[in-house]
């Protein structure tokens, strides 16, 4: 049994993977909290070990930080495992990395791609992460990652007029094609600059590419987007499971 932990900005999510032994297999558990549940757990109540026992391999995406790098340690100490702090790398899993500099891509965007080029293999991709942050990484048919862009989530789009104007409100409003009060239009135009960005991206990764959407705020931005994609729940947990099975 493997288990894939996901420390993304906001939350933390984890599942419990239990593989075929073909190099495929499938998901018992998954589980999802803030990272401010996350912190707050106590000695009694360890998050990993409330479904299963020892697992055989622990795989940890991390970008929150030391502080939540303390906690998943913490955590994690309690199996015999030691856990494997993915990192992006030149190659692995049939995708090849062309970061400038491959160790700099962030592992949850690293776990995403692998994870795309396993269920969309020989087919280009843009591979989108909805969250804090919102990234769009192009994957090649032939298995390269080709670079990807890093947006405000639409919360923190939302946030930053509302710190940086006299007035502006920070209360969310509704998706319309003309706004009409102020609310509206902020939201409206922070979800039409997340669907615009994609639709960019997706152009280019070419004709006949398809688009996989991932995290928090995925479903509500495929209601934007007038392209072929499709919601994928747990894209990082997926490409975590099968680094760890490579």
């Amino acid at each position: 049994m493997i288990l894939a932990i996901d420390a993304g900005n906001s939350r933390v999510k984890w599942g419990w993977y239990q593989p075929d032994g073909k190099g495929d297999g499938n998901w018992s558990s998954v589980a999802s909290v803030s990272l401010i549940e996350f912190a707050a757990s106590s000695d009694q109540v360890n998050p990993f070990s409330a479904t299963h026992e020892n697992p055989s391999r622990i795989i940890i995406s991390n970008v929150a930080g030391e502080g939540a790098q303390q906690l998943l340690v913490n955590w994690t100490s309690i199996f015999d495992a030691e856990p494997h702090w993915l990192k992006g790398s030149a190659r692995t899993c049939g995708v090849t990395n062309r970061y400038d500099r491959p160790e700099q891509l962030g592992p949850d965007r690293w776990a995403a791609l692998v994870a795309a080029r396993a269920l969309e293999p020989g087919r280009a991709c843009l591979v989108v992460n909805a969250g804090t942050a919102t990234t769009m990484d192009a994957l090649s048919a032939g298995g390269e990652f080709l670079g990807g862009v890093i947006v405000p989530g639409v919360d923190l789009m939302r946030f930053v007029l509302h710190e940086h104007t006299g007035s502006l409100p920070l209360q969310p409003g509704n998706f319309v094609a003309t706004p009409r009060n102020t609310v509206d239009a902020i939201e409206t135009g922070c979800r039409q600059a997340q669907a615009g960005a994609v639709e960019r991206m997706l152009r280019v990764v070419g004709a006949g590419s398809t688009c996989l959407v991932s995290g928090g705020g995925g479903q509500a931005l495929i209601e934007r987007l007038a392209l072929p994609c499709r919601y994928m729940e747990n894209l990082v947990l997926e490409g975590l499971a099968r680094i760890s099975m490579a």
